[in-house]
């Protein structure tokens, strides 16, 4: 099915402070690749036929990029971000109004909670991390206001701070993800929802292979991630690679790049 999805272009992107593990201020960013990189992707969406609204970015907000960070956009009405580090603050407000903008009826949330970062919509419940970023009372704050059932999982590996760092929605009823980046309980509660998802490895996993989009049949993830567009293919998917090496600078990829915006 096409897709509607938000992106806000890297104009500003750079390491210039670490609130996660994959970023470090030493190591110097080629923001032209990062633009051309993301372009890529952008371009992928569009040939798949699916849409993309574009977020202008702010200066001075280099992870602005990350724009399912954004908000979590369901049925037309959005519970807004509030960022757990001070240096994404600003980000909130800023995708809050150009949602509404659009005619998202928004709700600025009460709580810590990044967006698509740890809210993913799987068929008609939301899974929902915590551990690292969003607080476990804003999982009650996204059932209230997108009208959903949410699963609360949390996350106890730093290199997966966010969900969608660690999860990869495939289709209504169907997942992947890497066990080990998820506490015993969590890990039960996806083997009961998901019987037969896919669990992706160790190194596949530390290329950020999760963070990946998938509209029910083309699943677009980092090109590092070999031994899981394999396993995705062997399922019926369609792997589309993508490089964003640059990016994963900051601790992101394909998903941490895409809102959807659905309704």
């Amino acid at each position: 099915m096409p897709r509607r999805y938000a992106m806000c272009r890297p104009e500003h992107f750079e390491v210039r402070y670490a609130i996660n593990p994959w970023m470090d201020v030493r190591v110097p960013v080629d923001r032209d690749l990062a633009v051309a990189q993301w372009e890529e992707l952008r371009r992928t969406y569009l040939d798949l036929g699916h849409e993309v609204d574009l977020v202008p970015p702010l200066p001075g907000q280099p992870d602005m990029v990350f724009a399912a960070n954004g908000g979590v956009v369901l049925g037309g009405r959005a519970l807004g971000a509030r960022f757990a580090h001070p240096e994404r603050a600003a980000e909130g407000p800023a995708f809050a109004a150009w949602l509404r903008s659009r005619g998202v009826d928004v709700h600025d949330p009460e709580h810590v909670g990044e967006g698509e970062g740890d809210f993913l919509v799987v068929g008609d419940r939301v899974l929902a991390g915590t551990g690292y970023r969003t607080a476990p009372a804003a999982h009650e704050e996204a059932a209230r206001v997108l009208g959903a059932e949410v699963v609360g999982l949390r996350l106890v590996d730093p290199r997966y701070y966010h969900l969608d760092t660690a999860l990869a929605v495939l289709a209504d009823d169907d997942v992947a993800y890497v066990p080990s980046a998820f506490d015993d309980e969590g890990r039960a509660v996806l083997a009961r929802l998901f019987p037969g998802a896919l669990l992706v490895d160790e190194d596949d996993a530390a290329v950020l292979a999760l963070n990946a989009v998938s509209d029910g049949l083309h699943v677009v993830l980092p090109a590092a991630a070999r031994r899981t567009a394999d396993a995705l293919a062997a399922r019926g998917y369609v792997p589309v690679p993508v490089d964003l090496s640059e990016l994963l600078k900051g601790g992101g990829s394909v998903k941490c790049c895409t809102l959807e915006l659905r309704g």
